[in-house]
């Protein structure tokens, strides 16, 4: 009746097991007594918490607009047959928008990584 159940936990137990295994066997040890689980392990050269600069806030809102636009864009593809024109004329008012942005984040040098 749990036989299902049984087997899911087994290999799960196993799989945990087995990726703790390989983690001890291919670790590259720290020079220190305590194994830190920034940057994998390795001794720190900064600290975990340390500041980035300015520009990556640009690309990264960059990044989120195309993001948002891929979300927005799967279930479209979806339903674009069954909504005909108006889905169409949707997505490209989208885009547009979209296009908007970029050309701001352009302008604003968000796209230059000097």
């Amino acid at each position: 009746m749990y036989a299902g159940l049984m087997w899911t936990l087994l290999v799960a137990v196993v799989g945990i097991a087995s990726a703790y295994g390989a983690h001890r066997l291919t670790a590259v040890s720290a020079t220190t007594l305590i194994s830190l689980p920034f940057q994998s392990g390795w001794v720190p050269e900064e600290h975990a918490l340390s500041r980035y600069h300015v520009r990556w806030y640009l690309a990264t809102l960059v990044f989120l607009a195309f993001d948002v636009e891929m979300l927005f864009m799967y279930p479209w593809a979806v339903v674009v047959v069954k909504m005909g024109a108006t889905a169409v004329i949707e997505m490209f008012l989208f885009l547009a928008a979209l296009l908007v942005a970029v050309l701001w984040a352009w302008r604003e040098g968000a796209l230059r990584w000097t």
